[in-house]
């Protein structure tokens, strides 16, 4: 008898982020595996394993988690943020893909999470009220020429841009190339909005245009919102600005 697999999205950090299915899921699970910074979130119950592993080793984490279940046990699999997003949805489904035939006979649900971009915004106002797009910089599973292929065209297109993994020890050059090629195409007052660790105790968001992105530190923990040249913001005397980009677009731009 096959067990089940639980694939959940933890929020962006504190625990009042954390929708109602994904807490009875991480309740219900035996086994839970994950990337041990998302694990130290979640208390380790009487009933529960807790199964630790490292960055980068998200199809080993996957593959692990599936044997485990298809032994009849009731396992789940956490991401930060929402898993179908640059997470553990898609290595799960790949290595069900690629696996052996026994484990697409697999009960498998995906619980969404409250993903970055969508915390981010909420801390500044409508940065994704219009049409928008989503984009990695990491270039661990692409190649970078990629990535600035897909930078001009989403610019070029008008989509407000979420940037995950703007940045890492490993690449610490990518975002400030990244923001060399936004500026080909927009203005230099388009709003940047970057949110760090949004929901936990050390959360920072900040403002900057686009001429003055580098004052903004950035890293792994952080998301970026690169606004359209229709997003707007709204000053307001003795408050935070709203960011916010308009429903409506008038016409094509040039």
């Amino acid at each position: 008898m096959t067990g089940t697999l639980s694939v959940i999205g933890l929020g962006p950090g504190d625990q009042r982020y954390l929708t109602e299915d994904a807490s009875d899921a991480l309740h219900a699970a035996e086994a839970i595996y994950g990337y041990r910074p998302y694990l130290d979130r979640i208390p380790i119950r009487s009933h529960q394993i807790h199964y630790p592993s490292e960055n980068r080793e998200e199809g080993l984490r996957a593959a692990a988690a599936i044997r485990h279940a298809v032994r009849g046990h009731n396992v789940a699999v956490v991401s930060g943020g929402d898993p179908g997003v640059f997470a553990m949805a898609a290595a799960v489904c790949e290595a069900i893909d690629t696996g052996p035939e026994e484990w697409r006979t697999l009960d498998v649900e995906f619980v969404p999470g409250i993903t970055a971009m969508l915390a981010v915004a909420a801390r500044i106002g409508a940065p994704l009220g219009h049409d928008f797009c989503a984009l990695s910089l990491s270039d661990n599973l692409k190649p970078w020429e990629l990535i600035e292929q897909r930078l001009d065209a989403a610019a070029n297109a008008g989509f407000v841009i979420a940037l995950y993994n703007p940045v890492s020890r490993a690449r610490p050059w990518q975002f400030g190339r990244a923001i060399e090629r936004l500026r080909r195409h927009l203005p230099t007052t388009t709003p940047l909005v970057f949110g760090r660790a949004v929901g936990r105790t050390d959360e920072q968001i900040k403002m900057v245009t686009l001429d003055a992105a580098e004052t903004a530190s950035a890293d792994m923990a952080t998301l970026v919102i690169v606004g359209s040249r229709e997003t707007r913001v709204v000053v307001r005397p003795g408050r935070e600005p709203l960011v916010y980009t308009p429903r409506a677009v008038a016409e094509v731009s040039a």
